[in-house]
């Protein structure tokens, strides 16, 4: 029997002062059995680091043909694709060509680097897409954080993130591999 996702309940409050935005987010997440912790909390960091109200979180990896995070306008278009991981060259290239601007959020360390030295090249056609690494020391000591119900209040200054939830913190610093031009 297949095991079902198990549901976490975030307040998600971000404080963005470098797109001055500031709203607290009541998130129902799904997590899939085969998603890790940090792979949560990632999932969580992007979307603080691009909140907006029409932001949404998708089925993630249950569906192949969907981003982690998208926003669509209201007539339905994709302006923004946001996928986390390694995807395939394929993948990126069909992104790209669904979204008006699609951003990676790569993690986990080496194995990160080695997928952007293989697709690094094959990306600079593309002119709205854009790779953020997450370091890997950093997105783990946010899978510490990881609850069925969390508050978490995300600041965001000068690029930098800090995450705290109850008497937790953690910090991340993004890594622009690729801007979107």
């Amino acid at each position: 029997m297949a095991q079902k996702a198990t549901i976490y309940k975030v307040e998600l409050s971000v404080s963005d002062m470098d797109r001055h935005y500031y709203e607290t987010h009541k998130l129902t997440v799904a997590k899939h059995p085969s998603e890790t912790d940090e792979r949560l909390m990632v999932r969580l960091i992007a979307f603080a680091l691009n909140a907006q109200e029409h932001l949404e979180l998708t089925k993630g990896l249950s569906t192949d043909d969907e981003p982690d995070i998208w926003q669509k306008s209201l007539s339905g278009e994709l302006n923004l694709w946001i996928a986390l991981g390694l995807p395939s060259e394929k993948v990126l290239r069909q992104s790209c060509g669904k979204a008006d601007k699609v951003i990676v959020y790569p993690y986990g360390g080496k194995p990160a680097d080695v997928w952007w030295d293989k697709v690094q090249n094959s990306t600079t056609r593309f002119d709205n897409l854009s790779v953020v690494n997450l370091p890997e020391i950093e997105t783990e000591a946010l899978s510490k954080m990881a609850s069925r119900a969390m508050k978490l209040q995300v600041n965001i200054q000068d690029g930098e993130v800090m995450v705290s939830e109850g008497d937790q913190l953690a910090y991340v610093n993004p890594v622009d591999w690729k801007t979107a031009k």
